[in-house]
């Protein structure tokens, strides 16, 4: 008997997350993983390309939906309206997933090896935002505004992330709410 196997992006992320908060990231391997989850290896290179994609769970699925979230909103709404909700929808989880949340942000501010290898999701996340950006602008996605905007945006966002963190109470999607409407004010947005 023994426990199931793990074959979800999910069930395996919160098996991973909660291996590497006790053991450590560095020492946790993929073949504890594996056996851990009762699967084999192939099994969760079909699932994660990497041990350091696993503390992001499905991201791709989580950029899809927040490409289509973009788009659903009034095209006469302000960008940076449209923007700031898309991302707070992007971090809205169940309230049983929000604490695998905080401990997947927790690792991918703090573990070394994982912010480096965050740099390559961050990327993906700020070209859907560029995109859409330089599509409301009528410029290219590579162009300064969008990715101005872009970058910004991912700043905005680890700002609240460690504001989360630093404070249990705190409540994520409020302090991204903030933060947006903060930049704002402060150059002169209504």
């Amino acid at each position: 008997m023994g426990r199931a196997p793990a074959t979800t992006h999910s069930e395996l992320s919160h098996l991973a997350l909660q291996m590497f908060l006790e053991r450590g990231f560095d020492e946790t391997t993929v073949d504890d993983i594996v056996r851990a989850a009762g699967i084999g290896r192939r099994t969760f290179f079909r699932y994660f390309a990497s041990k350091n994609d696993l503390p992001w769970g499905d991201f791709e699925t989580l950029l899809t939906a927040m490409r289509g979230h973009l788009h659903s909103l009034p095209p006469e709404m302000p960008l940076m309206d449209v923007i700031r909700l898309a991302v707070i929808e992007f971090n809205r989880f169940p309230d049983a997933e929000m604490p695998y949340h905080r401990e997947r942000m927790w690792l991918l501010l703090n573990v070394p090896s994982l912010v480096a290898h965050s740099t390559l999701r961050y990327a993906a996340w700020r070209q859907v935002i560029a995109a859409y950006a330089a599509e409301r602008l009528g410029d290219d996605s590579g162009s300064l505004e969008p990715q101005s905007i872009a970058w910004a945006c991912l700043g905005l966002c680890l700002a609240a992330y460690e504001q989360w963190l630093a404070h249990e109470e705190a409540d994520l999607l409020k302090l991204l709410d903030e933060a947006f409407r903060r930049l704002g004010a402060a150059f002169g947005s209504p």
